[in-house]
């Protein structure tokens, strides 16, 4: 009796598998004739057959591959003139003349995107499930409820299951299930409190069932208000990316300018030598070392450093040192020394853009709530506070800090002390250089390496550190998130040049009341 019950079983079990293999075959055939409205209805029942062939029969219509013959209405696939007859596989002579192809238009394509994407929401990839639940939510069809209902009781994986969820009331929406059922879509797909969510949602508003349309108001309105929060989370962390690639670039020339009160009109050409010794390290990486390349930058870091802040302590020891007292030929002589150096990198490098290619580890982004991070940024934040922390380390634990310090407070006693003044100039050159040269490293991977580079930095590291105090590393790094934040809230209200404007009239009114800055340096020497 049971050996009896087990073989009608299987034998239902191979019926049924002949019947729906029969329904596939009828179908396809029925593919050429009718108009396009009934090639859809067509379309949509292989959807609902889940016979993996259809797929293939699908992709060759949407491709315009898909033909009859005349001669007995075989439907084959062509590829040039190779045919195979559609299901099967089975290749056929070149048909020439014999084959018409069936033809689509854009609403039936986007008909056969929709039955791909149910087709593939059985299929043993979890990856493939999910991109096909995707699919079926951006293009919700409630002829496709029955596949995704069944799709969804099969579902073994948590994050197709939720997808396919949200497929399935996105397709209630549009059908003509119970107003209990639709509003308990509403709130499914309200809480995804994102763009795809208000798009299904808002045509609801006219839904002549008030409480669907109440429904949909009332997800809206979560909808825009976390959207606000978070577009406010998003211009933070864009601040907080300026502000990380302003502190790079300025907090060099603060080190500089609070020493010796020299305004070098180079620091912005400095942090161009540091960018172009990247690209000069990932060019010999490509060619002699390729599998060096996710190292590349780290081992740019200390060479920029070197090259930038040698160049530095030349500039210092040749022009600057017999300057010093003269404040307007010292910014007239740096000048100079810019445009020497742009026509030096332009004769050498050429005036092109430079390719400077971002590791691996720096590719790529990721997605907090509704907030996109890219992994460049994220590394340069991470970077520039380290290059802070470490500058602090060297001003308040080292022998030579400690020498700067003193020169920046009082010149004369210091000197009167036993400290070589002009060396701890020449260091102190150097060292704000080097940094400058860190912060090209840092920005080969966010802007064009070119000789121009430096010019954008130059008017906005100068607003940081007059802003934050000049020679005051603390208020150097908070005039610079401060400012990159500022900058980045009135961007979309008044543009990117009428912001920077905005903001340099707003460091005048500021240094009207605070001439000395945010945070003014002590000392009996800049006090006097």
């Amino acid at each position: 009796m049971t050996f009896f019950r087990l073989f009608l079983a299987a034998l239902g079990i191979t019926l049924a598998g002949m019947a729906a293999a029969q329904s596939v075959d009828e179908l396809v055939r029925q593919l050429p004739s009718g108009s396009f409205s009934d090639r859809s209805r067509v379309v949509t029942a292989l959807a609902a057959t889940g016979d993996p062939r259809a797929v293939d029969v699908l992709n060759a219509l949407v491709d315009g591959d898909l033909a009859a013959l005349k001669s007995d209405g075989t439907v084959v696939i062509l590829k040039g003139r190779e045919a195979r007859v559609a299901l099967t596989g089975e290749a056929i002579a070149d048909p020439g003349r014999n084959a018409e192809k069936v033809k689509v238009n854009n609403s039936l394509r986007r008909d056969i995107r929709a039955a791909l994407g149910v087709l593939t929401l059985r299929d043993p990839d979890p990856a493939k499930r999910l991109s096909a639940a995707d699919a079926a939510f951006r293009a919700p069809d409630p002829e496709q409820l029955s596949a995704l209902e069944a799709a969804m009781a099969a579902e073994t994986d948590a994050t197709v299951g939720a997808r396919l969820a949200l497929a399935h009331a996105a397709a209630v929406l549009t059908s003509d299930r119970p107003v209990v059922e639709k509003e308990e879509a509403v709130a499914l797909i309200g809480d995804l409190r994102d763009q795809s969510a208000l798009s299904l949602l808002t045509p609801l508003l006219a839904s002549p069932e008030p409480a669907i349309a109440a429904a949909a108001e009332n997800a809206i309105a979560e909808i825009e208000r976390s959207r606000a929060l978070w577009n406010t989370a998003q211009n933070v962390w864009f601040g907080l990316s300026l502000g990380s690639v302003l502190l790079l670039a300025a907090v060099g020339l603060a080190i500089t300018f609070g020493v010796m009160g020299v305004i070098n009109m180079a620091h912005g050409e400095l942090v161009m030598l540091g960018a172009y010794t990247t690209f000069v390290v990932q060019d010999l990486i490509r060619t002699h070392a390729p599998w060096l390349f996710d190292w590349s930058l780290l081992i740019a870091l200390p060479l920029a450093f070197a090259v930038a802040g040698g160049v530095g302590v030349l500039i210092e020891r040749g022009i600057v040192r017999h300057l010093y007292g003269r404040p307007l030929e010292t910014l007239l002589a740096t000048w100079g020394v810019s445009l020497i150096l742009q026509q030096a990198v332009r004769s050498f490098f050429g005036p092109n853009n430079r390719e400077v290619g971002n590791p691996s580890w720096m590719s790529g982004a990721f997605q907090i709530g509704q907030m996109t991070i890219t992994w460049n940024r994220l590394w340069i934040i991470v970077f520039a506070l380290v290059v802070f922390a470490t500058l602090l380390v060297v001003l308040k634990r080292t022998a030579i800090g400690l020498q700067m310090r003193a020169v920046t407070q009082n010149r004369p006693m210091a000197a009167n002390m036993g400290i070589r003044t002009g060396r701890v100039d020449a260091l102190t050159f150097g060292l704000g250089a080097g940094i400058a040269g860190l912060a090209g490293v840092a920005l080969s991977q966010i802007d064009n390496v070119s000789p121009n580079l430096g010019q954008g930095y130059i008017v906005d590291s100068f607003m940081v550190v007059v802003f934050g105090g000049a020679g005051n590393i603390w208020g150097t790094f908070a005039a610079a998130f401060s400012l990159g934040i500022i900058n980045k809230f009135l961007e979309p209200f008044a543009g990117a040049v009428l912001a920077k404007i905005l903001i340099l009239v707003f460091i005048i009114l500021f240094i009207q009341k605070r001439p000395r800055g945010l945070f003014a340096v002590k000392g009996r020497f800049v006090e006097g």
